[in-house]
């Protein structure tokens, strides 16, 4: 059976009767019902994530996609290119912030080149795969970036990577980029998903003039023409994966993967910034349930994200004005997810503790 469509079949709704059962447990602890907040919210959608009386997520992986986007030669970015093979070899390295934030998360960091330009190194099967589609996106201000046949195979490889994870023990994902030029194709994403005109959803990205900045909008409202992916409210439903193929990059397909294939196995996903919220509307748009497997780790300063997560009904955890991606947001949510999973099997209830519960 085809390894997408098989995901897709995978993926069910969240038990009512398990959200029940852990907000009675929650109900029980020693404290006043509620008054940990979205903590507890968290936690109950632990537990009809997993389906686990006690959810663990200890064991948590970052994965990072990196890719390059034919899209760059429009000048929609302030770095060039080749910045994309340089930061993976700092990843590999262990000096990019990334590194930093997954070690003091104690999180298994994992980068895969699936279309960077370039040579990244050899392979190394704990901290770094060579999954290359191809090397680049073309540009999709004058062509698809990709063909359909490369946008399912990027979203095929997210879900074997993460597959392999959860078989050597992963209890929580979280997703991670790398890619100059990867908030343009985001910010189309994001127009072609939620109609959104591209002034609304386009930012700065890595900090472009003005005048670049409108030059990147125009490029990207352009590319919606010539693509048939403008808004139009008397066509059907947007082919999710037609999206990815004529404006998208394979590290968002690859996330993209990542994300069904995590909510396919039952395991929490913490989504970073603007490009995971992209990847997370593709793959919502192929399996809209995918959403509730999904924890959005923060609120990127990137205005594109805050329409990618109303499209998506999600509530950032925190706001730190972060913008530089990596999967950095997520690795500072992990702590957050992982305290509200303890308080929900450590705390004592009331009768565990001898403490009188509230009155009448």
């Amino acid at each position: 059976m085809d390894k997408l469509k098989d995901t897709l079949d995978h993926i069910s709704d969240l038990d009512p009767a398990a959200l029940q059962r852990a907000q009675a447990r929650l109900n029980s602890l020693t404290k006043p019902p509620g008054s940990l907040g979205r903590l507890e919210d968290i936690a109950r959608r632990l537990v009809a994530i997993t389906g686990a009386a006690r959810p663990r997520v200890a064991r948590k992986t970052l994965i990072v996609m990196a890719a390059d986007h034919g899209v760059a030669d429009e000048g929609v970015s302030a770095y060039p290119q080749e910045v994309t093979r340089q930061m993976v070899l700092n990843f590999r390295r262990g000096g990019a912030a990334i590194n930093v934030l997954a070690r003091h998360a104690g999180a298994r960091l994992l980068v895969v080149d699936i279309g960077v330009k370039g040579d990244c190194g050899a392979p190394h099967k704990e901290t770094f795969l060579v999954q290359k589609i191809a090397p680049s996106t073309r540009n999709f201000a004058r062509e698809s970036a990709m063909t359909r046949e490369q946008a399912a195979a990027s979203v095929r490889s997210g879900i074997e990577i993460v597959e392999r994870e959860i078989a050597r023990g992963a209890e929580m994902i979280a997703t991670g980029d790398m890619g100059i030029a990867n908030t343009a194709a985001s910010s189309a994403i994001v127009a072609a998903m939620t109609g959104r005109d591209p002034a609304e959803v386009t930012g700065c990205g890595t900090g472009i003039t003005d005048a670049a900045h409108a030059k990147k909008i125009e490029v990207i409202r352009r590319a919606l023409k010539l693509h048939g992916l403008t808004p139009d409210t008397s066509r059907p439903k947007l082919d999710a994966l037609d999206v990815l193929a004529k404006v998208g990059g394979f590290e968002i397909g690859g996330l993209a993967g990542v994300i069904l294939g995590a909510a396919a196995a039952r395991r929490p996903v913490v989504l970073d910034g603007f490009i995971s919220g992209a990847a997370a509307l593709i793959a919502w748009g192929l399996c809209p349930k995918v959403s509730q497997f999904c924890f959005a780790a923060h609120r990127s300063v990137e205005v594109g994200h805050h329409a990618a997560l109303e499209k998506l009904g999600l509530q950032p955890l925190v706001d730190f004005d972060l913008r530089l991606g990596e999967g950095t947001g997520a690795a500072l949510a992990m702590h957050l997810i992982e305290a509200a999973a303890r308080i929900y099997h450590e705390m004592a209830t009331f009768g565990e503790a001898g403490v009188s519960e509230k009155g009448a």
